[in-house]
């Protein structure tokens, strides 16, 4: 939520991993044209005119949304790896990327614990050096909604 001004005025959206809706419900009721991707549609809104799109990610399958590009893509508490080349092109020029996971350090107090599921330190403005224009970094420990180390990022395309 701090960082949806990002995402220019009646924007396309790209909702990534999706899960029950809550980033696509937040942005469709800012004006969006949301259009959220999951695995699992089955715990998205039907009442806000989302374009909801099926598909696995990870099965080898070609990226579901070949040439789209979006005003901003909205990652939250997904990793995988081999998305983000697919996701920096599908940015606009101006478009925001806004993106937060679990990072080395989570396996302490929970699930992910996995280091396939957990960024390293500084991955995220590593994948996007030389891309996208960084207004927002960090790297913590939080402890809401539950205590875990994530790392987030806020960017945009110039």
């Amino acid at each position: 939520m701090q960082w949806a001004g990002l995402i220019s005025p009646g924007a396309a959206v790209l909702d990534v991993a999706a899960g029950g809706g809550r980033h696509s419900r937040f942005l469709a009721q800012r004006g969006h044209h949301v259009t959220s991707l999951d695995r699992d549609v089955r715990a998205l809104p039907r009442d806000l005119g989302l374009e909801i799109i099926q598909a696995d990610l990870e099965d080898g399958s070609p990226w579901p949304l070949p040439g789209r590009t979006f005003g901003g893509i909205v990652v939250t508490n997904y990793l995988h790896r081999p998305l983000f080349r697919m996701l920096l092109d599908a940015l606009a020029p101006e478009g925001a990327l806004i993106y937060e996971t679990f990072m080395a350090g989570n396996e302490r107090f929970g699930r992910p614990t996995n280091p396939d599921f957990l960024l390293k330190d500084g991955e995220l403005l590593e994948v996007v050096r030389g891309h996208l224009s960084v207004t927002a970094y960090e790297a913590r420990l939080i402890s809401e909604p539950r205590t875990a180390m994530v790392q987030r990022i806020a960017a945009r395309r110039r």
